[in-house]
């Protein structure tokens, strides 16, 4: 083989010629592939990798490079490759794209100036056969015909387009409307564009390529290099904006799309949809055989350029080419860029000289990802300018996490993804640029992170947008009666083969509504759901019986594993409520029998467990009026009543009656005749939940904080309740009912003489648990009177005389030392 050859393999789309030039290349012992597009580049190096070492391969695109030290084959965007490498092989992909309005002048640039060291292959469209002619090189061409046959079938509404079909727009808006109308009409359509990260770009082909939709709507971006299984393409219009103006696609164009249909050797067909008009019979023609004008110009631009100072910069990029079959291409964004900075060379800091400027031209050629804002674009590449002009030389860690931390939300619709992601590109490229960035390789790895991120977040977008995927699962599921693999994840999401159907909670299913759900979608969830769910409802039933674990809480529900299961209803009194079943319709009767069963002893045990001596009360088998009268009166009111209401039947009950009562835990106070076991905090708030589920009032009620025996009420609490929850009330104050027991205790130890003043000790205060004021308000509101000795405060009992209408000598002989020390208060 002579040294420098060069082989031209040419020929329409689903010919292999990639496929040749990669085996090719790795014939030799070094070689270097340039892709149109970062995707394909990285589609190649991971099929490579899978043939090779991958210590042997690297991938070199803007926005990432993996390059092992002794690395022989290089995969890379045709801008990124590497051109002082001396290596083997080298071959341009696409090479037809040297007439591309935007990106011409690179890949002419590679046709004229880069060669393998033993063979160079250019693959690409026949088109440019006659310019490749004219390099005056020793050439072999390789015309390669198509596998397969390509037919036109005309126009067509989108409602009868059949499956495995492409659908072509250019524009993102186009895009977005034609996906929305066959999800609609089709069940769903997965989406290519090229302002989409490759990450979701693969991810969406996938989508279609599973087999989950049956159809793509994709830009021009679907004509280069990515194979799928398609059948058809339809053009929705024939008219693209190339950067400059709007205007019809050329026969060839129109030719690499059409071509995607049918791959390999099954044949394919192309047609137009929509508003698009019909390609007439000539062009037909021409695209069905293949035979498309010939590209008679290349776009250029001088590589070779003189950084001496700017004028010469200048002179050097606007210089023409010395070829007829070359043209000036317009006017790129790096030379707008570049052109801008210039105008004040002073006001940007830019000095004469080579270095700088070839730095300010490096910055200048970061790719706009983002496109819509120029003004951005032009912002960032001032300020990477500044950071590698200044004496530290490299972008700062800070500026690079501020500007990252800006894009690092995942929240947003498909445009505001696709604009993060945009950014990102160009942090990422900034990132793999040598020397750059302060830790290198750390922001590299970063803005890969991120972009994945937000890729996967824009693919999930799309999904979410334009496929209905579970209901076509389902669908497909229901109709061929398959059975589906149904999972119950850990965070009670229901997942039916792979698609989430809704939510376990408990035992209630939830199914997964969309907004706008289809009748027979609903209808495919409630079969699927009545498969799948209806067994674990029954398992879920069958642990909740033999383990017990459930809960009753203030809401009156009781719950299971965080999920409500029941409730209580009113019953025939409010220590016998009725249960209700909060299950689902898929639960079967017996179950729901089962369950009710073991709730309802459930509720029983823990009643009699915690209310024991109220249960006990009821309960009491006694022949003594009295006995049962107190006791009928201490159940009627909960298990706490006022001395005062039971003052007749308390002078009828001897020490004995009184110590049967005693037994079954009734406390005789000086308030309160109650149950003191009843005042524990497990038992208060049972109690009170039972009185407000039978009474069905008082909701907003709650006990008082456990633990406190004092309270300065400021909210006008309900006293019926408060006494319920053990606490008396003295005007604006409430006291536990066996905290003021306690208290007159402490009182008659004190003062065992009749009318003798009582000093105020710690003990009282700690008791209560309240302020020396507020005692003394208090206790002044029971009656005592105080005052102030040697800093001390002192307190006697004073009653208030009742003046009778007999106006007879008023009683004293019921004092409340009386009545306390003949008190049992054991």
């Amino acid at each position: 083989m002579s040294k420098n050859k060069i082989t031209a393999v040419l020929g329409p789309t689903n010919t292999g010629k990639t496929y040749l030039a990669i085996e090719t290349m790795l014939s030799f012992d070094s070689g270097m592939i340039g892709f149109p597009l970062r995707l394909l580049a990285r589609e190649v190096y991971d099929k490579i990798i899978k043939k090779i070492s991958s210590d042997k391969v690297a991938l070199i695109t803007g926005e990432e490079k993996i390059i092992p030290p002794n690395a022989k084959y290089f995969l890379c965007t045709v801008e990124s490759m590497p051109i002082n490498k001396h290596l083997d092989f080298v071959g341009i992909d696409e090479i037809q794209m040297c007439a591309d309005h935007e990106r011409g002048h690179i890949f002419t640039d590679r046709l004229l100036n880069l060669r393998g060291e033993k063979l160079t292959m250019f693959m690409g469209s026949s088109t440019i056969k006659n310019i490749v002619n004219k390099l005056n090189e020793d050439t072999e061409f390789i015309n390669r015909e198509r596998l397969s046959k390509l037919t036109y079938v005309g126009h067509k509404k989108i409602s009868r387009i059949n499956r495995k079909t492409a659908i072509i727009a250019f524009s993102t808006e186009e895009v977005y409307a034609i996906a929305e109308l066959v999800r609609r009409q089709k069940g769903g359509a997965a989406i290519v564009m090229g302002s989409l990260s490759p990450k979701t770009r693969n991810a969406q082909v996938e989508l279609y390529q599973s087999g989950d939709v049956d159809f793509l709507v994709a830009t021009d971006a679907i004509g280069m290099g990515i194979n799928m299984d398609l059948e058809n393409v339809y053009f929705s219009n024939l008219k693209k904006f190339d950067g400059k103006k709007l205007r019809r696609l050329n026969m060839s164009e129109i030719g690499q799309i059409a071509g995607r249909a049918g791959r390999y050797l099954n044949d394919g067909s192309f047609g137009v949809t929509g508003d698009c008009k019909d390609i007439s019979a000539e062009e037909v023609e021409l695209l069905e055989n293949h035979k498309f004008e010939e590209i008679r110009m290349l776009f250029w631009r001088n590589s070779n350029l003189n950084f001496n100072n700017a004028l010469s910069l200048i002179k050097s990029l606007e210089e023409k080419p010395n070829k007829d079959w070359l043209r000036k291409i317009h006017e790129c964004g790096d030379e707008k860029v570049l052109k801008y900075f210039l105008k004040d060379m002073e006001g940007n800091k830019i000095e004469n000289n080579r270095e700088t400027l070839e730095l300010l031209w490096e910055c200048c050629q970061i790719p706009d990802f983002v496109k819509k804002t120029y003004g951005n674009h032009i912002e960032v590449v001032g300020k990477v300018f500044n950071f590698l002009n200044s004496n530290y030389g490299k972008i700062t860690n800070d500026y690079m996490r501020l500007q990252l931390m800006k894009l690092d939300k995942l929240e947003g619709n498909v445009d505001s993804l696709s604009n993060r992601i945009a950014n990102v590109r160009t942090w990422s490229y900034v990132s793999n640029k040598i020397n750059w960035v302060e830790n290198q390789d750390y922001w590299i790895e970063k803005t890969k992170l991120l972009e994945d991120r937000l890729s996967d977040r824009l693919h999930e977008e799309l999904t979410k947008t334009f496929i209905d995927k579970r209901a076509s699962v389902l669908a497909r599921g229901l109709n061929q009666d398959m059975d589906f693999k149904t999972e119950i994840m850990e965070n009670d999401k229901v997942i039916i083969d792979e698609q989430f159907i809704g939510d376990l909670k408990g035992l209630k299913f939830e199914m997964d509504l969309k907004v706008g759900a289809l009748e027979t979608d609903i209808k495919s969830l409630k079969k699927a759901a009545r498969q799948t769910v209806g067994p674990e409802l029954q398992k879920r039933v069958q642990l909740i019986i033999e383990t017990g674990l459930i809960e009753l809480k203030d809401d009156f529900k009781i719950y299971w594993k965080n999920f409500p299961i029941a409730k209580l209803v009113t019953g025939k009194d409010y220590l016998n409520p009725d249960i209700l079943l909060i299950v689902d319709d898929l639960l079967e009767n017996n179950d729901k029998q089962k369950l009710s069963e073991f709730i309802e002893k459930w509720v029983n045990e823990k009643i009699n467990l915690i209310l024991k001596s109220l249960i006990d009360l009821r309960n009491l088998k006694e022949s003594n009026s009295s006995i049962k009268a107190l006791a009928y009166q201490l159940y009627e009111n909960n298990g706490v009543v006022k001395r005062e209401m039971v003052t007749e039947y308390l002078k009828k009950l001897g020490q004995d009656e009184r110590k049967i009562l005693r037994d079954l835990g009734v406390k005789f106070g000086r308030y309160h005749i109650f149950l003191f076991k009843l005042l524990k905090p497990e038992a208060v708030s049972l109690r009170t939940l039972l009185w407000k589920n039978f009474n069905q009032k008082y909701f907003e009620l709650t006990p008082p904080t456990f633990g406190l025996n004092f309270l300065d009420d400021k909210n006008k609490r309900n006293k019926k309740f408060m006494l319920l929850c053990g606490f008396e009330n003295f005007d604006n104050y409430f006291v536990r009912i066996d905290i003021l027991e306690r208290l007159f205790m402490l009182i008659i130890n004190a003062s065992p003489e009749k009318d003798k003043e009582i000093k105020l000790v710690p003990e009282m205060l700690n008791l209560l648990g309240c302020s020396k004021d507020n005692f003394k308000k208090l206790i002044e509101k029971m009656n005592y009177k105080t005052l102030e000795k040697d800093n001390d405060m002192y307190f006697r009992y004073n009653p208030k005389k009742q003046i009778k209408k007999t106006f007879k000598k008023i009683d004293t002989s019921n004092s409340p030392f009386k009545v306390l020390k003949n008190l049992n208060l054991n």
